[in-house]
């Protein structure tokens, strides 16, 4: 039980570890950053689900957790 905790508690903290708040974009995903945004803040929960699903291709639920994830508000 004990053994089974640690491994558990071992693999949360890697998994936290490995989660990054900033993402990685390409120049196209970067343009059309620009195009939607004259300063995008991905702090900011609209701005950054939109950015999100139209950039990134995402979806709004996928979108949503990401942001709010990464500290959007």
């Amino acid at each position: 039980m004990r053994l089974r905790r640690l491994l558990s508690l071992t693999l949360l903290a890697a998994g936290l570890a490995a989660c990054s708040q900033e993402i990685d974009t390409t120049p196209e995903q970067r343009s059309c950053i620009a195009g939607r945004y004259a300063s995008y803040d991905a702090k900011k929960i609209d701005q950054c689900v939109d950015v999100c699903k139209a950039c990134m291709k995402g979806n709004t639920v996928t979108c949503n957790t990401s942001c709010r994830l990464r500290g959007a508000s």
